[in-house]
C-alpha cells in the first residue's frame, strides 16, 4: 500500500514540475493524473514484470481509499474562499457571468455530442 501511494504522490510530483518547467496552462494534478494513466496502461503492458503491488490490486485499493475520503481535501479550498471573500465581492459580476455562460456553453456541447451520437447510432 506504501509503494501504491507513493506511485500516486510521485505522478502528481512529476505533473507539478513539468507543469511548472515548461509553463503549459495545465494544472500538476492534472499531468499527474495523464501520467499514472500511463503507468497503469504501461502496467496492463508489461504484465509480470511490473511490481507485485501493481498487479495484485493494491493500486486500485489505494486510489479508492484516497476518493472516499475526497471530500476532505475541499476544506482547505473553501477555507481559502472563505478568507478572500473580499475578493469575490470585488468580481462578483465576472464570476457569475463566467458560470453562466460557462454553463449554457457545457449544456450546448452536451446536447450536440449526444444528437450526434444519436445520429450515428440509430
Amino acid at each position: 500500500m506504501l509503494l501504491s501511494l507513493g506511485l500516486i504522490l510521485l505522478c502528481q510530483l512529476v505533473g507539478e514540475a513539468i507543469a511548472h518547467g515548461t509553463g503549459v496552462p495545465v494544472p500538476g494534478p492534472v499531468i499527474g493524473l495523464v501520467l499514472c494513466v500511463l503507468l497503469l496502461a504501461a502496467r496492463d503492458r508489461i504484465g509480470r514484470l511490473a511490481p507485485a503491488e501493481l498487479r495484485d490490486g493494491t493500486f486500485e485499493q489505494t486510489g479508492r481509499g484516497i476518493l472516499s475520503h475526497l471530500s476532505l481535501l475541499f476544506i482547505p479550498a473553501g477555507v481559502g474562499v472563505v478568507q478572500r471573500l473580499d475578493v469575490l465581492a470585488g468580481n462578483a459580476l465576472a464570476i457569475t457571468l463566467a458560470l453562466l455562460v460557462s454553463t449554457v456553453l457545457s449544456l450546448a456541447v452536451t446536447a450536440w455530442v449526444f444528437s450526434a451520437v444519436a445520429r450515428q447510432t440509430g
